[in-house]
């Protein structure tokens, strides 16, 4: 593939111009710092993620299992400083797709984004399926089918399905409506989650039951050592981590995007990571008990419904719900903008159809509406065993994971070449130089792509205690890597469907 640089300023008629990519601007540019900030933060949103997985890591790793959190910290700015070098090259919907396709070529980038919207797909779920373990808790009334909450129970199961639909047709409904709506429901949300999180970690701090020493108890070690439980402890962190990126997702609909989207990137990781960070470490000093197993299977909801009786406890458990909403909504919004952008390019069946933006609205509202419907087929899952679900949300990971190593990959192989695009001198809306690694792009391309292969084991790595507890199901242990070969199956189906009856809507201006 021949290399051209894009242009190294912007057009002087129109600061946010698409014309060099070969697009026309079809999405409304409407968003600003905060909005695009918001939509990072709220698909990582670390009330959502911190309440669902809290109790598998400390599961696994004991209170130490706080220390995974500031390595996989580490090791996703990593990522995100490459990305954010992407984003200030290419400010273009469907980011990873995107910026995979020209770092390599348009096969190996599709691929990339195909598996990142079926990760999106399945976290979007995941996220929605969490309102059932924070919605009975304010008010039994949230408890529709049956009397039993427990998610692990058929009636819960089936109550998280009704919750979980109901929010995933609100979201896609906001999606169809038009960007500021979505825009405005993800600030105040994101403003409710840092609010509320901030509240949460203070209250907690005012009733702690333990020092700081706690955080080096290794709690129970198994036989076969700490190591490998500390690495399954790393799930939680893994799976919090995730959706930074979605900041580019957005570049299309955001003011100054050269400039903006790789800041509030790099800021909305950083954000959550420190956020979380604290929460853990708060809600491990504020637990009742460390060893009654309540925290290990309730997780934060059991701290915070024996700390916090009556209307404080409800409230906090409230923000906790407006989190999870706001989650799924972002989510939601990422994976429609990079169908979308796949199939401006003809890379879909249906294409035109997808990529369609009425002018009205300036969303892809086909695209939007395949996502929800994706996820509500994606629930279905949970009327089945327990551990299909929960070996699914551990995929998603993986998954989302496996296509920001394929892009780093491309990455780093270009600057081996000596690719001059990623050297090049590039101002932003401004007039001012994006945002560039300079000679520190190479030790942190390859710090990124080795901590990406390392978590990518990590997390397919066919463990009997994560994806098989119960035991005797082969296929429910190997699942993460049948899933994901399953993923790759069905993109060579789709692949080869838009490829021998393409209708191309645009045609990018590629380098690679």
């Amino acid at each position: 593939m021949t290399a051209t640089l894009p242009s190294l300023a912007p057009p002087a008629t129109q600061r946010d111009d698409l014309g060099e990519f070969g697009y026309e601007q079809q999405l409304h540019r409407k968003l600003g710092s905060f909005a695009s900030f918001a939509a990072g933060f709220s698909f990582i949103s670390v009330l959502t993620t911190v309440f669902q997985l809290a109790g598998l890591g400390f599961s696994f790793g004991g209170p130490a299992f706080i220390w995974a959190w500031p390595l996989v910290l580490g090791g996703q700015l990593l990522v995100a400083l490459c990305f954010a070098e992407l984003a200030a090259r290419f400010p273009i919907s469907g980011a990873i797709y995107q910026w995979t396709t020209r770092m390599s070529n348009s096969t190996y980038g599709w691929f990339a984004g195909w598996i990142m919207i079926v990760g999106q797909t399945v976290v979007m779920t995941a996220a929605a399926i969490a309102l059932q373990v924070v919605l009975p808790s304010v008010w039994s009334g949230f408890q529709v089918i049956g009397d039993d909450p427990d998610i692990t129970s058929t009636s819960g199961a089936q109550n998280a399905m009704l919750l979980a639909g109901g929010l995933i047709v609100a979201t896609t409904v906001i999606n169809i409506i038009g960007v500021r709506l979505m825009a405005v429901v993800n600030n105040v949300g994101v403003t409710c989650e840092i609010v509320g999180a901030l509240v949460i970690i203070g209250l907690l701090l005012t009733h702690t039951n333990r020092g700081t020493e706690v955080v080096f108890d290794l709690g129970s070690v198994s036989s076969s050592g700490y190591f490998g439980a500390f690495l399954c402890a790393s799930f939680t962190a893994a799976y919090v981590m995730i959706g930074f990126d979605s900041a580019g997702e957005l570049s299309e609909e955001t003011r100054d995007a050269r400039r903006v989207a790789p800041r509030t990137m790099l800021r909305a990781l950083l954000a959550a990571g420190l956020l979380g960070g604290a929460l853990l470490m708060a809600l491990l000093l504020a637990a009742p008990s460390l060893t009654d197993g309540r925290f290990a299977s309730e997780g934060p909801a059991y701290v915070i419904s024996a700390l916090f009786t009556g209307l404080t406890g409800h409230v906090l458990l409230l923000m906790v719900a407006i989190a999870i909403c706001v989650a799924t909504l972002a989510v939601q919004t990422s994976g429609s903008r990079m169908l979308f952008s796949m199939a401006r390019d003809g890379k879909m069946p249906l294409a035109k159809t997808l990529a369609h933006v009425p002018s009205s609205t300036g969303t892809p509202v086909y695209a939007a509406t395949a996502i929800g419907l994706g996820a509500i087929g994606v629930l279905a899952l949970n009327l089945g065993p327990h551990s299909a679900f929960i070996n699914l949300e551990s995929t998603c990971i993986a998954l989302v994971y496996l296509a920001y190593l394929m892009l780093t990959t491309a990455m780093l192989v270009q600057r081996l070449r000596g690719n001059p695009l990623l050297a090049a001198h590039v101002v932003d809306e401004q007039g001012a130089a994006v945002f560039s690694l300079g000679r520190w792009g190479l030790p942190v391309n390859v710090a990124a792509v080795l901590y990406g292969l390392a978590m990518l084991v990590n997390l397919a790595w066919p463990r009997q205690e994560i994806y098989d507890p119960e035991g005797g199901s082969w296929y429910m242990q190997y699942f993460a890597i049948l899933f994901t070969l399953g993923t790759a199956a069905v993109g060579v189906l789709l692949y080869w469907a838009s490829q021998r009856r393409p209708e191309p809507v645009a045609e990018p201006v590629l380098a690679g």
